[in-house]
């Protein structure tokens, strides 16, 4: 499992903002799972998938 860290939950939050995004648009953008998505951004999910870390990683990486 991989660790979900803060600058990960940031960056996602600020990212989704400037975008003014949903939860549910986030999701279908990233392909992860819009209830997994909630509890990283509220910050309630401390270890995460591999997988679920490299598509938000990309994500975050192609909105740079």
């Amino acid at each position: 499992m991989a660790v979900s860290s803060e600058k990960l939950v940031s960056a996602l939050g600020r990212k989704r903002g400037e975008l003014n995004l949903s939860v549910i648009e986030l999701s279908r953008q990233t392909g992860v799972s819009r209830w997994t998505l909630d509890k990283i951004l509220k910050g309630e999910a401390k270890r995460i998938n591999p997988s679920t870390l490299a598509k938000l990683d990309n994500w975050l990486y192609v909105h740079i």
